[in-house]
């Protein structure tokens, strides 16, 4: 305990804080299974499950063949079975090849069995840019997924997020999708003990202020935050809204802060056209139109394939001063 009497705070990383989830998940029910590429000997292509192998064995933790639509398709059997599987696949593009069976089959089959069928699956998959990877391992294509009915979209974009979002994942009947921002696995922070079971259906306030509401989630949450900073030097108080789940959204929170500050500005690393900002603002214009003393701004990531060069691929996606922009033309 610390001399305040709290529990003490551990200093971590994001990589660190969900390999403790998962590890923490395999000791707690022998149903649950780690699976995907190279999860095993390899430690996972981003290091999260390096040394569960060793420490689970391989019957836990399972290599897959390169191939997303079969091992997807092998864990929503193993999760009709009564498996708790979490699989993963490498990065978000990759998922792609998993979309019949992760749209036509995870998310479906409750619904056409009649609440026969329920398929408790989690998939976890890398998303985002910012580490040179070029276009096939970059964009942000989890907008697609909330687009689906019969799954639950997670993004934690904060170290107790990303360790303690995990296990009522797993205890959800319906499919969940966790998108960890690539970006995000080095960070560093402390993580204190859960006060309270994590919950998933609310969006949390980061940064409370009165002048302008930023919104974002995952990889997009640092910037928001030093563009509020930032603001803050010029006076003008930005609350920051971290989604966390973006499928089903928050409305009420998001309502909540339109009507504290009349100013939005909407940051999304996907691509502007048909994005989950797009529905944001478009629930903002349907419920809170009147509370709106502005136009919604939207800070995306512009519309081409993401860039390898270094200074294209920062000039493609959001950066802080975007959002700084974007608050100025919504505030003065």
């Amino acid at each position: 305990m610390g001399s305040g009497g709290h529990p003490e705070e551990a200093k971590t990383t994001y990589r660190e804080a969900m390999r403790e989830a998962l590890r923490e998940a395999l000791r707690a029910d022998e149903r649950v299974f780690l699976m995907g590429e190279d999860v095993g000997r390899y430690g996972g292509c981003f290091g999260v499950s390096l040394g569960l192998l060793e420490e689970f064995g391989p019957d836990r933790v399972r290599d897959t063949p390169l191939s997303e639509s079969a091992f997807v398709g092998a864990g929503i059997g193993a999760a009709l079975a009564g498996m708790r599987p979490i699989v993963e696949i490498m990065t978000v593009n990759f998922s792609l090849l998993a979309l019949d069976q992760i749209l036509n089959n995870a998310a479906t089959l409750l619904h056409m069995s009649g609440g026969q069928l329920p398929v408790p699956l989690v998939i976890r998959m890398t998303t985002g840019a910012g580490r040179q990877l070029a276009a096939q391992h970059s964009h942000s294509l989890e907008g697609w997924y909330a687009h689906i009915p019969g799954i639950r979209v997670l993004a934690p974009a904060t170290i107790e997020d990303a360790r303690h979002m995990l296990a009522p994942a797993l205890a959800d009947p319906d499919p969940v999708l966790i998108f960890e921002h690539g970006s995000l696995y080095n960070a560093v922070g402390e993580l204190a003990p859960p006060a309270a079971p994590v919950d998933l259906d609310h969006a949390a306030i980061r940064r409370p202020g009165t002048d302008i509401s930023l919104i974002t989630y995952g990889g997009s949450l640092p910037k928001a935050l030093t563009a509020a900073d930032e603001l803050a030097a010029e006076g003008i108080s930005a609350e920051v809204i971290d989604l966390r789940t973006l499928r089903p959204l928050d409305d009420a929170t998001i309502a909540a802060s339109v009507a504290r500050t009349h100013r939005v500005v909407i940051v999304d690393e996907a691509w502007r056209t048909g994005s989950l900002a797009a529905e944001i603002s478009a629930r903002i214009a349907e419920q809170s139109f009147y509370e709106l003393d502005a136009p919604v701004e939207r800070v995306c990531s512009a519309e081409v394939p993401i860039p390898y060069a270094r200074r294209l691929e920062e000039a493609a996606l959001p950066q802080s001063a975007d959002i700084v922009s974007a608050a100025h033309r919504a505030v003065d």
